[in-house]
């Protein structure tokens, strides 16, 4: 089963399984979307969860993969902005430094190749502008054995499990860290903030 079908099947489910649990972090990690109006990129925007928690100064495009996932988004969108797209976010359809600002909540770790995704993020953010990241890694090091063990069979229906972001900044060295703070579990689920040199 492909991302597609199976993110197509997970639609109706998808908010009771995590609204409540992710509400507050998807919260504190727009928070840091600048004051000034901007083209702000909600790559695997999903059902729009984040689309009630966003200010209204920017245009927002949010990228999914799949249809069934933009219709649950729309109805959310009250008076932001916001355009949907469907797409890869690992091949993402938009012109290099196309965005002021991108938000990656919950898809790095979910496409099957995340530093794709990353390198793709950075090239179309302007020079200056900002990346949010809130999703769930491992550490460089971790063990995680229940999590590597069973990541094989969850990978293919919704989300990797063995995800180490630091493994990932290679893939776009133009974006710099400046910000990463536990957020849920423990510090599985991490709030991250870069900027595009």
């Amino acid at each position: 089963m492909n991302l597609k079908h199976s993110y197509t099947l997970i639609a109706p489910f998808y908010d009771a399984a995590i609204a409540r649990a992710t509400a507050a972090a998807r919260q504190r990690s727009l928070a840091a979307l600048p004051a000034e109006p901007g083209s702000v990129l909600l790559a695997g925007v999903g059902t729009g969860l984040d689309l009630p928690h966003l200010p209204l100064q920017h245009r927002y495009v949010g990228l999914d993969l799949t249809n069934a996932m933009l219709r649950r988004a729309l109805p959310r969108a009250g008076r932001v902005e916001f355009v949907p797209v469907q797409g890869d976010a690992q091949r993402l359809p938009f012109a290099d430094a196309a965005f002021d600002s991108a938000v990656l909540h919950l898809i790095l770790a979910v496409v099957p190749e995340p530093a794709h995704c990353f390198a793709e993020i950075a090239r179309v953010v302007k020079p200056g502008g900002q990346v949010i990241v809130f999703d769930k890694f491992l550490r460089r090091g971790q063990p995680a054995l229940m999590r590597r063990m069973i990541n094989p069979l969850v990978r293919r229906v919704a989300t990797r499990l063995d995800v180490v972001f630091e493994d990932l900044l290679p893939a776009a060295p133009s974006l710099a860290l400046e910000h990463d703070q536990p957020a849920l579990v423990g510090g599985w689920f991490r709030l991250i903030r870069l900027r595009r040199l």
